[in-house]
């Protein structure tokens, strides 16, 4: 309200022609009416812009002091941090052997915009930026270093305060102290009883005074802190801003930050593709074994059947087959066949011997062939094993 009434009032001249008017304050308009009221303040405009400045007072001391606060702790907490300290130590031993031979090698140091370049130089594959490398190092050989993000918790806030805008804002402060103070030594009297402009201003200003001084000297440390700063880091305060300088800072951190889960996604990815290599390697040894433990398997079984025949022929040429034990009608049967399958042999035997054996009386012979039994079409022991009854195994 205040600020609409200092944008919209009347020029001076127009109150004044007002304020003539007050005898015919009931024809006027309301608009009118409100300038002739006005018009018979005294310092109307001072009184208007002193107490905007009264309720400002505090929002602008909101605004100053955090970004005051904010800059000197970012300022104290580079200079203490060792993991930082430690950070760029390994970013300047990389640079230095990545650089080795060359004009650039050997380096002292390097500015801190340079971090932001790191992301700029990649590897051969181009999968991999110097950036994820000194964040892997860190992360495997240098633990500690980790903790820089946490050590420096105000650069974020440091790099979005203007030190030209926090001046400008500090030295307007002052000179609207300053200005009221003046105004006040030659304020007129009050005009009636109600009027305790100039006695709730006095002490307003004299609290303001006190309270901007107090933000000053915290300014000034604030500058010398960063002056300290920029010695420590062998930079020109005066060329670059405590913006531009946290600006840069802050980004780093992100970009740090960025490239340690961007590193751990891809070793998880790694990870991924290594097991299903192992996985796939594995299913295909145990179909090799499985395929040679068939063919195996097939090869046994070929010397089996060889080996069944082998021993049934072994078994008839002994014997022995015709003495495991059977049902008694199965028995008998195989007995004769046994029996004939002697006698074929022997009658096969005696005509290859027919000579020597022909003095053997008829009687004795016939009678013998009365005693054998006999397999009706028998002749040879080829039809006897075709009309012999065939093993179960």
């Amino acid at each position: 309200m205040v600020q609409n009434l200092i944008k919209n009032l009347p020029a001076q001249e127009q109150l004044s022609v007002l304020g003539e008017m007050k005898d015919e304050y009931d024809d006027l308009a309301e608009s009118e009416q409100f300038g002739v009221v006005m018009s018979s303040v005294k310092k109307l405009m001072p009184r208007l812009q002193a107490i905007q400045f009264k309720l400002q007072f505090e929002e602008q001391m909101n605004n100053i002091k955090p970004d005051v606060v904010s800059v000197t702790a970012a300022c104290e907490e580079l200079m203490k941090s060792q993991a930082f300290t430690k950070l760029l130590e390994i970013t300047l031993l990389v640079g230095n052997y990545m650089n080795a031979g060359s004009r650039n090698g050997k380096a002292f140091g390097f500015t801190i915009s340079y971090l932001c370049k790191l992301r700029d130089t990649k590897s051969a594959d181009l999968k991999q930026t110097l950036l994820h490398f000194l964040a892997e190092v860190c992360q495997e050989q240098y633990p500690d270093v980790m903790s820089f993000t946490d050590e420096l918790i105000h650069v974020e806030k440091a790099s979005r305060v203007s030190a030209e805008t926090l001046q400008k804002n500090l030295e307007l402060m002052g000179r609207q102290i300053k200005s009221l103070e003046k105004d006040l030594e030659t304020f007129p009297p009050p005009q009636n009883d109600k009027d305790l402009f100039a006695e709730k201003m006095s002490s307003f200003v004299a609290t303001a005074r006190e309270q901007h001084e107090k933000l000053d000297l915290l300014h000034k440390n604030m500058e010398k802190q960063y002056n300290d700063l920029g010695e420590f880091f062998v930079f020109d305060p005066k060329k670059i801003s405590a913006e531009e300088f946290f600006g840069d800072l802050n980004t780093f951190k992100n970009m740090f930050l960025q490239a340690v889960k961007e590193n751990q996604k891809r070793k998880e990815a790694e990870e991924k593709i290594k097991r299903a290599k192992l996985a796939r390697e594995k299913a295909e040894k145990e179909k090799e074994e499985k395929l040679k433990k068939n063919q195996l398997l097939d090869i046994n079984a070929e010397g089996d059947e060889t080996g069944i025949m082998d021993g049934l022929l072994e078994a008839l040429q002994s014997g022995a087959a015709f003495r495991r034990k059977r049902g008694p009608r199965q028995a008998a049967n195989h007995r004769r066949a046994g029996h004939a399958v002697t006698n074929i042999l022997a009658k096969e035997l005696m005509q290859e011997d027919a000579p020597t054996s022909s003095k053997v009386p008829a009687k004795k012979k016939k009678s013998e062939e009365k005693e054998e039994p006999k397999l009706e079409g028998a002749e040879s022991l080829e039809e006897l094993l075709d009309a012999a009854p065939t093993r179960s195994n």
